[in-house]
């Protein structure tokens, strides 16, 4: 083939040599000749193999501290070298540069360092010079050489050269210098990351590990999730996770991460429809499905404890998607695993990002993640009633509900078990009021029930409402300039009002 090119020299000089053996021994094996650095070259011969040291080709040592080794003529010209241009080949034979058609490199480990709180010398000396330097080359010479830019292009590459041997077509150049690039753009995304730090003065989020999804929200869209699933969770069985899947559980994980109490959640379209805490995770179940039997079915379950026998036995008698939880009985399991086509997942202790970002006409918009959870010390009585003891549990955990519905959103909890909630409505008023019909659909007992508002009241008629449906205590942001009418109601009518000072819309 007019394209096809052999592999005769390769430059090799990597961190981390995990796996590397196969490939150094495969190419050995094909007649490729080795030139390497340091810690790669004792490597390479300590196979057996011959590796000429990059010092020999160049003539000069590894210097400053080896932050200068393979940058030099000898090198980088070997690597740009335009195998069809006569005057590249007539200079690189003046000059006595080899033709290098193979470079295997990986990068200082830039964002592990910086995870690791190292003191920024440390994380300064990590911002690999001489490596990205070799990507790019390499990359941009796709044409007459081969760059493999890390670890994860290791497999591809020995099933190149099983399955063709040192030949390689222009196909599969341009593949992995697509890969490069995508190693080089990620690596120094993260440098200018931490160099931005809280700045914000350019937007640069990159994500690998890209994963195919049937589809996206509906049939007619192409879907497509970036990140690493498999550091948050083990699938223990079920089909492939939609996109759909994937929007209610991130939903659930940033709902029960604000729980510390033995709860249960179902979730329907990124909104609650069932949550309970109780002190046993199967009566936590059993009222979270109260809340709304009929939303339940197809939803995604998550609990913040290890689900055993007895609580699977219950969950099994209904029809759902999704069930997240940190650890599963071995009996619970058993049960759970009846029917296949459930996504079983166990959710893994990880550091999740504290900004979240979306795309919106020509640009995007980035924020600071809503981690506030408000406390009783973050309540703030503004009626003659306190609310009792009972009464600031509740108003806590509707709180911590209403922080993650629709906006504009109106959650009705009572003993620790929402109730009913009115989600992503225009009106406030017509929150409340769904909330009202749905908790009455399924026989709630509203009468000493607590309310929760996702924004302030403008108007008194919202605590109207609840006082006739027997609510006797709300929370709410505050701030309104109307404020005192919705207070001044309380006070005629016998209800406690906290305000919190934080406002939670999501849209």
């Amino acid at each position: 083939m007019a394209d096809s090119k052999r592999i005769k020299n390769a430059l090799v000089s990597v961190y981390h040599k995990d796996n590397l053996d196969k490939i150094i021994k495969k190419l050995h094996t094909e007649g490729v000749n080795f030139i390497s650095t340091g810690g790669t070259q004792t490597f390479i011969e300590s196979l057996g193999i011959p590796c000429q040291a990059v010092e020999s080709l160049t003539g000069y040592p590894s210097i400053l501290g080896g932050r200068v080794k393979t940058l030099h003529p000898k090198v980088f010209g070997g690597i740009l070298g335009r195998r069809e241009n006569p005057q590249d080949l007539a200079q690189l034979a003046q000059y006595e540069i080899p033709e290098i058609d193979l470079v295997i490199v990986d990068l200082y480990p830039f964002e592990d360092t910086v995870a690791s709180g190292a003191e920024e010398q440390d994380i300064i000396e990590k911002i690999d010079i001489g490596g990205i330097s070799l990507i790019r080359a390499a990359a941009k010479n796709f044409k007459d050489v081969v760059i493999v830019a890390s670890q994860a292009q290791y497999e591809p590459l020995l099933n190149l050269l099983n399955e063709q041997g040192a030949e390689t077509t222009i196909e599969t150049r341009k593949w992995f210098a697509k890969e490069a690039f995508s190693v080089s753009s990620h690596y120094d995304a993260a440098i200018f990351n931490y160099f931005d730090g809280e700045e914000g003065s350019a937007f640069r989020c990159s994500a690998n590990n890209m994963k195919s999804l049937r589809y996206g929200e509906n049939p007619h869209q192409k879907g497509l999730f970036y990140g690493d699933f498999e550091a948050m969770f083990e699938q223990l069985q079920g089909k492939e996770i939609s996109y759909n899947n994937l929007l209610d559980i991130d939903a659930a994980i940033n709902l029960i991460a604000d729980f510390d109490d033995v709860t249960f959640a179902i979730l329907k379209h990124n909104n609650a429809c069932g949550v309970a805490s109780r002190p046993k995770l199967v009566d936590a179940w059993k009222d979270a499905l109260a809340g709304d039997p009929v939303s339940a079915f197809g939803g995604v379950l998550i609990t913040n404890a290890v689900v055993d026998k007895e609580t699977a036995g219950e969950i099994n008698k209904i029809f759902f998607e999704v069930i997240i939880a940190p650890d599963y009985d071995v009996e619970a399991l058993e049960i759970l695993t009846q029917k296949k086509n459930r996504i079983i997942l166990v959710q893994k202790e990880i550091k999740l990002p504290a900004k979240q970002m979306r795309s919106l006409l020509n640009g995007f918009l980035v924020q600071d993640k809503d981690l506030k959870t408000e406390t009783a010390e973050d309540f703030k009585v503004v009626t003659e009633k306190e609310p009792v003891d009972t009464e600031i549990e509740d108003l806590i955990f509707a709180n911590k509900i209403v922080k993650h519905t629709k906006s504009n959103a109106i959650v009705l909890a009572k003993n620790g078990q929402l109730c009913a909630s009115g989600v992503g409505q225009t009106s406030r008023v017509d929150a409340l009021k769904q909330a009202i019909e749905k908790a009455a659909s399924f026989n709630m007992d509203l009468n000493g029930a607590v309310m929760a508002s996702d924004a302030f009241f403008p108007f008194p008629d919202c605590v109207e409402i609840a006082k006739g449906a027997g609510i006797s205590a709300v929370v709410q942001p505050g701030g309104s300039i109307n404020d005192k009418l919705s207070i001044d109601y309380c006070n005629a009518n016998g209800m406690s009002m906290v305000t919190t000072g934080f406002r939670h819309f999501k849209h």
